[in-house]
């Protein structure tokens, strides 16, 4: 089956940290680069929650995705729902890799965790 072929699990790369040490981070899942539309966005958030190291996390993150897709379900503007898709994929990278069990993720963001951040 060729739908099997092209699903493939995340690799890890190790990166150099801003202090100059090499890091473990995770590679986003696959299909990010897929994400167009809302709905697969919102679908790929998802399943981005399942890879959150605990439970708790888990919630507090799929409740965070279901709360921003009701502050930006008005957005009309094509340019914006691309740069909200754009955004949403580097946050929830980032956040796989900060929250990941094991990993040290030394370099952070310019502002806090995405679902702090106002819309």
């Amino acid at each position: 089956m060729l739908w099997l072929k092209s699903r493939q699990e995340p690799m890890d790369r190790l990166v150099k940290s801003p202090g100059g040490t090499e890091v473990l981070q995770m590679a986003p899942l696959p299909g990010a680069e897929l994400v167009q539309r809302p709905l697969q966005l919102y679908r790929y958030l998802l399943r981005c929650c399942r890879q959150l190291p605990t439970k708790g996390i888990q919630e507090h993150y799929k409740h965070a995705v279901r709360q921003s897709f009701r502050v930006h379900s008005d957005e009309d503007n094509p340019e914006r729902i691309q740069q909200i898709i754009k955004r949403a994929i580097e946050d929830a990278d980032w956040i796989l890799n900060k929250l990941r069990p094991g990993s040290s993720v030394e370099a952070s963001p310019s502002q806090p965790l995405p679902s702090s951040r106002s819309p």
